[in-house]
């Protein structure tokens, strides 16, 4: 029930946004079907989601599920492929960001060991 309240939450805002650009008015029937039409496209949506990861024997939905799922619109196509395409180099960014770090934490980690065996040692010269 919340997320279908929220679905014509959002759809009521949209609604609105059009109405001041177009200069119209949407009718609360209007807006309530549309709502409706929505939240069942996203069941169906949702569904057919599922049984693309299935049929590949995966039981997680990915990138690719979504883009065969958008392959009929192709400006919506476009879109999805652009911002897979985004996400995708933005992870790499970050893994690379991470390893740099990583290494160079590991790097200073040896030389605080090295430093510490060093010492250590001059220690056990002492002595």
């Amino acid at each position: 029930q919340r997320l279908k309240a929220a679905v014509h939450y959002t759809v009521g805002c949209l609604c609105q946004d059009v109405a001041e650009d177009r200069d119209m008015q949407f009718s609360k029937q209007a807006i309530a079907a549309i709502s409706e039409i929505t939240f069942r496209q996203c069941e169906n949506f949702a569904k057919d989601l599922e049984m693309f990861a299935r049929h590949a024997k995966r039981s997680t939905v990915t990138a690719e599920d979504v883009k065969l799922l958008a392959r009929r619109s192709n400006s919506l196509l476009k879109y999805i492929t652009q911002k897979s395409e985004e996400l995708v180099s933005s992870n790499m960014e970050q893994k690379e960001r991470k390893k740099k770090k990583s290494s160079s934490a590991k790097a200073g980690r040896l030389s605080e060991e090295q430093e510490a065996a060093v010492a250590e040692s001059e220690d056990s010269n002492m002595a």
